[in-house]
């Protein structure tokens, strides 16, 4: 009689629980990890005889959201997510790169209460430093030894504080599984690898999607690693549910919106003779009661989100079409540069419109308009760079418009196979133009500081975040090696000083940059 495996998974949850988005307080969505658990739970609870089900928790789970934010704050909520982890019936959870954004001690605290392992083969200190357990975990069910291999992608080090991973050599997946999986396949009847990493490639024809990095070595590892039985991945917030060479993988999407389910059908001598894979909505699924440890706290952070922050006059800071803010700039955009350039003494800044859900501020700021809309703990760098790494760093932003047919579009290198709407950087404090006819590489034709034109040569003070100051998507004009000094506060807490000091605050669009088509 045959036997069957089904690995459930989650990932890229970014800390999404209730079945909300925190948009407003009475908002409801369809998402969250309590949506995803009861599904994971009940067909725990619901498995045949002949039935195994594994379930893993893939990474990004412990920040992201107004709720993640509020716990960062509030140590002594901290647990509330393995709370629920552990109701859920994990079997193995796996570090995400976002787990590490608060630093060491909040893994801690936020894993508190979990009865799984997490499992981190490739991160080299992770164990000893106790965020992590173990390489992997063989557990054994229904006569059948499985093994789950954990592995995590390894640019963190590109994106993250060096302040948050002290003592972390974070390795390429590739030789890391080439040596397990063989060993675990000594050991155990199946072989399941959770990779808090992505494809690289197309799945059915090979051909690669993005620049070959060890962000995402998904693709590789399938077609250069025999014995993997089945693959769990997430990080790209993709929704993937195929095979390649024959393996099926899943990847999840994110907030919690759909559960990963990859079944594998075994014969008599624990073999696994066929497989397939498939992504659950969660749209639909009751919430599991007794998945809430703490029905109240839902309301408390409601109220820490509606807390006033200050007022607005001027221009209106709602973002209506994200596209015309990237374009033209945005009176939000011009806060957040303002922000950082009060907080650095700095008279250039950058940031980034992060997604399209973004709606800027009313004219009473909140505490949840600041969080939603600069949704990250990111620190401002102050970086003193040339003319000429300047001027390559707006090359790269200019290359994420399109124009074809005298319509401006977005280039599929910032949407394809993930978005990336965070790595387009709109500047203030310097005058600027994009020719949109001339080639990728050769679009910025004016660049002008103070109402000079700025030299390949001249010494220039930028503000910017920690992702950009560090190279992060592919800015490598930037990096530590030319930080000057950093904020010891995130910028969302900065903006909140910032708008109590300037209160009300002045709201600005600017007209710094042009646009040539």
């Amino acid at each position: 009689m045959s036997k069957t495996i089904k690995i459930l998974s989650t990932s890229d949850v970014h800390g999404f629980v209730y079945p909300t988005d925190f948009s407003s307080r009475d908002n409801r969505t369809e998402l969250g990890l309590l949506k995803a658990g009861s599904y994971i739970k009940q067909t725990k609870e619901n498995a045949k005889d002949d039935e195994t089900v594994v379930a893993i928790e893939n990474g990004d789970l412990i920040q992201g959201s107004p709720l993640t934010s509020y716990l960062a704050d509030h140590s002594d909520h901290q647990s509330f997510l393995s709370l629920i982890t552990r109701k859920i019936g994990y079997d193995a959870g796996i570090l995400g790169n976002h787990e590490f954004n608060y630093g060491f001690n909040y893994i801690k605290n936020s894993e508190a209460d979990r009865n799984y392992p997490i499992l981190a083969a490739n991160i080299d200190g992770a164990i000893a430093a106790g965020i992590a357990d173990q390489p992997y975990q063989i557990i054994e069910k229904n006569g059948i030894k499985i093994a789950i291999l954990g592995l995590t992608t390894a640019f963190i080090p590109n994106w993250e504080l060096a302040k948050n991973i002290p003592g972390l050599t974070f390795n390429s997946i590739l030789p890391i599984a080439k040596q397990l999986v063989p060993e675990l396949r000594k050991q155990a009847d199946v072989v399941i690898v959770s990779y808090h990493g992505g494809i690289e490639a197309d799945p059915e024809t090979g051909e690669p999607t993005e620049k070959y990095t060890v962000e995402n070595e998904g693709a590789r590892l399938l077609n250069e690693v025999p014995g993997i039985d089945a693959l769990v991945t997430g990080h790209q917030h993709r929704e993937l549910a195929t095979k390649i060479n024959g393996v099926p993988l899943t990847q999840p999407g994110l907030h919690g919106t759909n559960v990963g389910e990859i079944t594998l059908q075994l014969d008599n001598d624990n073999h696994v003779i066929s497989s397939e894979s498939q992504l659950i909505d969660t749209a639909p699924i009751k919430i599991d009661p007794d998945l809430m440890p703490n029905p109240e706290l839902e309301e408390t952070v409601q109220d820490w989100l509606d807390q006033p922050m200050g007022t607005v006059t001027g221009a209106d800071m709602r973002i209506t079409s994200p596209m015309e803010a990237r374009l033209h700039g945005h009176p939000y955009l011009e806060l957040i540069n303002q922000v950082q350039m009060d907080a650095l003494g700095a008279d250039i800044a950058s940031t980034a419109l992060f997604n399209d859900d973004l709606d800027g501020y009313g004219r009473n700021v909140s505490m949840r308009e600041i969080i939603n809309n600069y949704p990250y703990p990111n620190l401002a760098f102050l970086e003193k760079v040339t003319g000429k790494d300047l001027k390559a760093a707006l090359e790269r932003c200019a290359s994420f418009f399109t124009l074809q047919n005298g319509e401006i579009g977005i280039s599929t290198e910032f949407t394809k196979p993930k978005l990336q709407m965070f790595n387009y950087d709109f500047y203030s404090g310097i005058d600027y133009e994009f020719d949109l006819t001339k080639p990728v590489g050769h679009r910025v034709t004016k660049l002008f500081y103070h109402d000079k034109t700025v030299t390949d040569d001249q010494s220039l003070l930028v503000a910017m975040n920690n992702y950009r100051g560090i190279g992060g998507g592919e800015y490598s004009m930037f990096g530590s090696d030319k930080l000057v000094k950093q904020t010891s506060d995130s910028i969302q807490n900065l903006t909140i000083e910032y708008l109590k000091h300037h209160d009300p605050y002045q709201a600005i669009q600017p007209n710094n940059l042009t646009i040539k088509k």
